[in-house]
């Protein structure tokens, strides 16, 4: 298998699990609720677009703003590492990661604008919060490779596509799967998380003291 298609597939697959959409669409429905159809088709496409522009910023000028920090990739990688073991481990065990939703389980809607909570909390925290971000600069890491680096945006773009699919189609989805089929589902995306977590912690644990 080429290596453009193997770090397409990882990308994607570590991106579908850290937004894990199936599991953010009964979210988004429940805060649209009082939305008519448009306004519920311009505010996922509003979270979706300020989610995609946020990743887009981080994997393009990740190593810049390591610079400007002066943060090293290996300790990205053990806070990564360290905070998406923490959302994957909620996942598990079938609760909302507070990273994500830090209002817990009461998603109220409160007749909220639609820009109000496409920005916040669709597109900030819960499709492009800490972790989402984490594992974008996982993926980039300290590549200069414009491709590379492309194909990581092209992912990200990709299940941002997917998701606002899941989000205007929400009210037939979550009636078809069920909410026991949504949550097997964000379980198994939480182990995928948890395993993605192990894995960039080795990675930092190893570069931080030179380990070989």
């Amino acid at each position: 298998m080429p290596d453009e298609i193997l770090i397409a597939l990882t990308t994607f697959m570590g991106f579908f699990a850290i937004m894990n959409p199936i599991a953010n669409t009964p979210v988004f429905v429940g805060l649209t609720a009082d939305f008519t159809n448009s306004e519920r088709k311009k505010t996922a496409f509003k979270a979706v677009l300020t989610a995609f522009v946020i990743i887009a910023l981080f994997c393009f000028l990740g190593n810049i703003i390591f610079k400007l920090f002066g943060i090293t990739l290996f300790a990205f990688k053990l806070a990564g590492g360290i905070l998406l073991f923490f959302v994957g481990f909620d996942l598990l065990q079938g609760k909302q990661s507070s990273v994500h939703h830090p209002t817990g389980d009461n998603h109220e809607n409160n007749h909220s604008e639609p820009n109000d909570i496409a920005i916040s909390p669709l597109a900030l925290p819960i499709l492009a919060g800490p972790g989402t971000i984490s594992t974008a600069m996982n993926f980039v890491g300290s590549s200069n490779d414009p491709l590379h680096i492309s194909i990581v945006v092209a992912c990200f773009a990709l299940l941002c596509v997917i998701t606002y699919l899941m989000f205007v189609s929400g009210n037939w989805l979550v009636k078809k799967l069920g909410t026991g089929i949504i949550k097997v589902i964000t379980r198994i995306m939480g182990m995928i998380l948890t395993v993605i977590a192990a894995q960039m912690l080795i990675e930092g644990v190893k570069g931080a003291f030179n380990i070989a």
